[in-house]
């Protein structure tokens, strides 16, 4: 009997093996790659952190006049890539592009389809013969033209020692579906030739906010189409992206201005008077940030640059601060960049550890910039960082844009005059709720008035082939992506993008999700190469009764419990049955009684 209990147990407890190393493989099969978990978090609007953000919310969505304007979300991260795109879309119907915004070019352009020189980017090329809008600027007495002279032409060479050249080309520029502005006709160039950076950038051109007849800003603004202004957010360290506003907005009280002179060049310049560093001022000569174009903003430029005494008293008196951090070498052995160790890896605890430093300017308002607005992060030390400010070449103070990180900057042209705003520019634009679908260029009819009025149109669904149907609660969300990297060598920090997907997938709409990652307006630094979507699945949230989300943990009880049972009963069994062996063995000698003898039947 015992043994046929122990059996009994041994034959189940191989059956529950068996069950649960079919539940394993099963499970093995169906998550065969592992998925990656991105946090993305619903917060509520009536939370104290999100108070003055919804404030400036307000602020860009109330231009205060009568005009419209046109807000734009702003991709990309200054320190991964060098600069920060926007979307534009041109010609009928729309062509998308991923265009640099810069306050320092008053041209914009994009690959022609023509292109002789052009590097890889993001997008396609425009195709002028695909756009039943687009009309060739003809050649005449204001432009330069083409050797034909049929076509006027453009040629723009920067400081790094690149350039662009091509044709001038008139088409319906579109802002997105976020833009109050409707699609509007504008000029722009149309490269046929790439040389330096620009040929080798990922982003696929230049969207010119300068001053200039051909800057997108005075087209619009000689329409009369929106107010003299614009408004630019950047993203802080390791987070980027941020917000743009074509047109005017309301400036908030906190806001502090400083008077731009246009007439002393075409860059959008301050009057900075002086530096104070750890509320030290620094001593300089006076008018050292006057020289030349003075103090010069450029949203094109990187990092920031100073004249060589201003730069050695800043540096002198970043170091003394600093002094108990060791010094290392830059990521770059071909730069003597001024690094540190020991930090931390906090950003947001890097102003207990450096100093905070003031801009004063001529009318005595200060602007006081963080550990982000003058340090970058050290791409091989972890904890590292160096300082993003160098001397300059020349004797122009020129601020790039790091110094206005996580900083609302409004370029109010129309009042002579630039605004800034510490901000959290990511949850700025967050809060914005941007919806990522282009507005599309209106169906307008070929014309030679290049000033006719265009009437906004109804945005296209561009919803991938399975769309959701009705609306529900979300239960899960799920989508696969193919990466493929510009480094064959490069290992991929899977933490590092799940951060990264995670902040720029922070909203509660799951075609916004989709839309984003359909139509490349998520964007990776350039470290992590480009993706595509393959395919993606959305789950209705579904309320499981008590028995569905205890049925696993009954059962493995209820099989516990028997399994138990079964081993305790066949245990006592086989030890009463020792027992009994035992009180049934007569030792050697041992008396017996004697039997009677049977006879034998012959």
């Amino acid at each position: 009997m015992a043994r046929t209990w122990l059996h009994l147990t041994s034959y189940l407890l191989i059956v529950c093996s068996l069950i649960w190393f079919h539940l394993f493989t099963v499970d093995a099969k169906n998550h065969h790659r592992r998925p990656m978990i991105l946090p993305l978090h619903l917060s509520s609007r009536n939370h104290s952190m999100h108070r003055h953000v919804d404030n400036l919310r307000r602020h860009l969505q109330q231009s205060g006049s009568s005009t419209p304007n046109a807000r734009m979300r702003l991709y990309d991260d200054l320190l991964s890539n060098g600069y920060y795109t926007t979307r534009l879309w041109i010609g009928t119907p729309p062509q998308q592009f991923a265009l640099i915004v810069d306050t320092g070019s008053s041209v914009t352009y994009v690959p022609c389809s023509s292109c002789a020189q052009c590097g890889k980017h993001q997008d396609p090329r425009f195709q002028p013969d695909l756009s039943s809008t687009y009309q060739p600027v003809k050649c005449n007495p204001s432009c330069d033209c083409d050797d034909e002279q049929k076509q006027c032409t453009y040629d723009r060479r920067y400081a790094e020692m690149s350039s662009s050249s091509g044709v001038l080309g008139e088409d319906v520029v579109s802002f997105g579906n976020e833009s109050e502005l409707v699609p509007q006709r504008a000029v722009f160039g149309c490269e046929n030739m790439e040389t330096g950076d620009l040929y080798r950038q990922r982003a696929d051109g230049i969207m010119g906010l300068g001053r200039g007849r051909l800057s997108i800003m005075d087209q619009l603004v000689d329409k009369d189409v929106i107010d003299d202004s614009f408004s630019l957010c950047y993203g802080g360290m390791d987070v980027g992206g941020g917000a743009m506003v074509l047109g005017k907005i309301t400036p908030p009280p906190d806001m502090v201005f400083s008077h731009s002179d246009p007439f002393r060049s075409p860059y959008y310049n301050i009057e900075l008077k002086e530096l104070h560093v750890a509320g030290k001022l620094l001593k300089l000569p006076t008018g050292v940030f006057d020289d030349r174009h003075g103090t010069v903003l450029d949203s094109g430029t990187t990092y920031a640059y100073l004249r060589k005494d201003a730069f050695l008293a800043f540096r002198d008196a970043i170091l003394r601060e600093v002094h108990f951090l060791e010094r290392v070498s830059g990521p770059d052995p071909n730069y003597n960049d001024i690094c540190f160790s020991g930090a931390g890896s906090d950003v947001s605890q890097l102003s207990k550890i450096f100093p905070e430093v003031a801009m004063v300017f001529n009318n005595g308002k200060k602007l006081l910039l963080s550990p982000e607005n003058y340090l970058f992060r050290h791409t091989k030390v972890s904890g590292g960082y160096c300082l993003g400010i160098f001397p300059n070449t020349e004797s122009t103070t020129l601020l790039g844009g790091i110094v206005v990180r996580n900083t609302l900057v409004t370029y109010d042209r129309g009042n002579d005059r630039i605004g800034f705003l510490k901000t959290n520019c990511s949850k700025l634009w967050r809060r914005v709720q941007f919806l990522g679908a282009p507005a599309p260029a209106p169906l307008v009819s070929q014309s030679e008035d290049t000033n006719m009025e265009i009437s906004p149109t109804l945005a296209p669904s561009g919803s991938p082939p399975n769309v959701l149907p009705g609306s529900f609660r979300i239960g899960f969300l799920t989508f696969d992506m193919s990466i493929s990297t510009n480094d064959s060598n490069l290992k991929l920090n899977f933490k590092e993008l799940a951060k990264l997907i995670s902040l720029e997938l922070e909203v509660d709409n799951s075609q916004s999700i989709i839309g984003r990652l359909r139509d490349h307006q998520m964007q990776f630094p350039e470290r992590f190469g480009n993706y595509k979507l393959v395919e993606w699945n959305a789950e209705a949230q579904r309320k499981l009764t008590w028995w569905q989300q205890h049925f696993l943990a009954v059962v493995l009880g209820s099989l516990t419990t028997l399994i138990l049972s079964l081993s305790a009963i066949g245990i006592w069994l086989f030890r009463r049955h020792n027992q009994q062996a035992i009180s049934a063995y007569e030792p050697v000698g041992a008396p017996t009684p004697e039997q009677e003898l049977q006879p034998l039947q012959s």
